[in-house]
C-alpha cells in the first residue's frame, strides 16, 4: 500500500479494498466514498460503486427493478442526488 494513502481522511475499510486490489491486478475494487474511489482510480484501479453493481445485477436479470432497491439504500443512509438516482434508472431502463 502507497504510504501517502495512510495520511488520507480514508477508513481502515477503504484502505484495506484498496491494498487487497493491488495485490490483485484486474480485480473490481467496490468503493463508494469519493476520496476513496479517486485515490483508487488514480493509483490505477477498476473501481466500482454500489450503483453499479446494481446496474450489473439488472443487466444480469438478477434483479427485476433497482427502484426499490435504490429507496432501500436511501433509507439506510447512503446519500443519492436525484440527478444520478435518475441517471441510474434511465441506464436500468426504468
Amino acid at each position: 500500500m502507497p504510504s501517502e494513502w495512510l495520511s488520507l481522511d480514508l477508513g481502515p475499510g477503504e484502505l484495506g479494498a484498496m491494498a487487497l486490489a493491488l495485490e490483485n491486478p484486474g480485480r473490481v475494487v467496490l468503493l463508494d466514498d469519493a476520496l476513496a474511489r479517486r485515490t483508487a482510480q488514480a493509483a490505477g484501479l477498476t473501481v466500482w460503486g454500489t450503483l453499479r453493481v446494481l446496474l450489473e445485477a439488472k443487466s444480469r436479470g438478477l434483479t427485476p427493478s433497482l427502484a426499490p432497491l435504490i429507496d432501500r439504500l436511501v433509507d439506510a443512509g447512503m446519500w443519492i442526488s436525484p440527478g444520478i438516482r435518475r441517471r441510474i434508472l434511465t441506464l436500468a431502463g426504468e
